[in-house]
This record gives C-alpha cells, structure tokens and sequence, in this order.
C-alpha cells in the first residue's frame, strides 16, 4: 500500500466535507473492492474517509410503498431483515448469497451499487425492483444509474445515502455462481408489477441490464412458456476463462426460467 491517513467522522456533514475538502480522498464502507485495490497499489487515496458507522446510512423501513435501505447496512444485515424479509424476500435471498461470510458481515448495499461491478449481485436487484438511488444531492432512477463497468451516474464526491426500493407483486433472483469468488457468472432478477415485469440481468455483461424481450413476453403472458423460445444474443457479452458469451447467453436463459418456475409453482 502506499500511505493514508484514516478518518472516521462522526456524521454525514462531517464526511462529506472531507471528502470536499481533498479530491485524493476515498469514502471507505465495506472496503471489499477499495482494500484489495489499494493493497495491490492499483489506487492511492490519501485519505480513507470511513462511512460505516454514520447513523444517517443505516436503518431499513417501509414507507410509502417502497423498501427504503440505508446505503451503509451490510449484506449480512439486509439477508437477516425481518422487514426486509417480510417486504421483499427475493432481495433477503440474493443478499445472503453474496460472496462468503466475510464479505457479508463487512460488505454493504451502497458501496456495492457505487462501484457497479459487472458481476455483482445488487445491481440487478436494484434495476429489476424499479429502485431509485439516493444520495445526498438528489435522487437517481435506477434505469439512469448503471452507465458502464464500473461507471455509474454519480458525482466524483457524491454519496449514496439509502435505495428505495419499488416492492413487487412476486419477485426472485436466480444466480449461476462462480466457484471460487462466488460473483454471478450469470445472475437474473425477475420482479413483477401490477403494469408489467421487469428482467435484469448481471454477471453477463460489462454492466447490469435489462432484457427487454423477456419483460415484453412475460408482461403478456407470465409462466416460464411464456420466455421458452426467447434467447438473449451473445453479441457484446462477457467472455473470460470461466465462460465464454454463448455459455453466459445460455445461463441467462436458464436462470430466468429457474426464477419463474420459483415464482409459478
């Protein structure tokens, strides 16, 4: 690592006028993807501003017919929720299938959304559950959010302070895991509404999307037959050692109907 210095400020005000204050600055949460960078000397911050404890990023309510999930609640956290269970289940489930158990009991929602890993779980929990980000400056629908790999519409000190998430009719998620890391090879979240379905799918590509051609199908009819014919296209799909795009194309498909077949029983 190169050198830093560490703060741990004592509310949101404080933290945000840090990281102001230094444009070298990193906000530091779970630190799951920041550590392992700065220990390889892939980043140098010069000072970790630590947000984990700020109580103006945590708690988990209902309120207005949205799940709201403070930015700094740990995968650990939003798995064991009863109000998260009760509310949105699918979201209990895909939390509790992040990584291993100590990237859950140090990992959190907003600093996973933030950093919009191509394979990572939330994000397409977040797109598919019509959710809108929250920071604080503004409020970010989810479909303008996810831009790129590792890119998302936030500001260079712009934080995420909760999600809201649009609580569904009936929703799940269906993961093909890689082995080792447990990062979605292939993830899909399916999320059904009173006006139509909503198909995310992550791990497949360079960032989170949407299936279009699905949500069309399964808005009109909604059963696994309804999507037995459709294929998502390899073209621009990931393509590492673990699979190549026609695998990941493959996988999308048979996630989707392993979440409907949850969901039709």
């Amino acid at each position: 690592m190169y050198p830093f210095t560490y703060q741990r400020p004592a509310a949101l005000s404080d933290a945000l006028a840090a990281l102001a204050a230094d444009p070298e600055a990193r906000p530091l949460s779970g630190g799951m993807t920041l550590l392992p960078s700065m220990k390889m000397r892939l980043a140098a911050p010069s000072q970790l501003i630590d947000l984990a404890r700020l109580p103006e990023l945590r708690g988990v309510e209902v309120e207005g017919g949205a799940l709201v999930v403070g930015a700094a609640m740990r995968h650990v956290e939003v798995a064991d929720s009863a109000v998260v269970r009760a509310a949105l289940p699918a979201l209990a489930a895909l939390a509790g299938g992040i990584g291993d158990p100590q990237v859950r009991a140090r990992g959190t929602l907003g600093g996973s959304v933030a950093n919009n890993d191509p394979a990572a779980d939330y994000p397409a929990g977040v797109l598919a559950c019509r959710a809108e980000v929250v920071t604080d400056r503004r409020t970010i629908e989810a479909d303008a959010f996810f831009q790129g790999m590792f890119t998302t519409a936030l500001g260079a000190d712009e934080l995420i302070t909760a999600i809201r998430f649009a609580i569904p009719k009936q929703a799940a998620y269906e993961k093909f895991a890689q082995a080792a890391s447990g990062y979605a090879m292939t993830g899909v979240f399916v999320a059904r509404y009173d006006d139509g379905v909503r198909v995310a799918v992550t791990g497949a590509a360079p960032c989170v999307f949407r299936w279009t051609e699905a949500e069309a199908a399964l808005s009109r009819r909604f059963a696994p037959e309804a999507v037995a014919q459709i294929r998502l296209p390899a073209d621009g799909l990931n393509a590492d050692q673990h699979a190549p795009a026609a695998y990941r194309a493959h996988l999308a498909h048979v996630m989707l109907t392993r979440a409907l077949e949850r969901l039709c029983v």
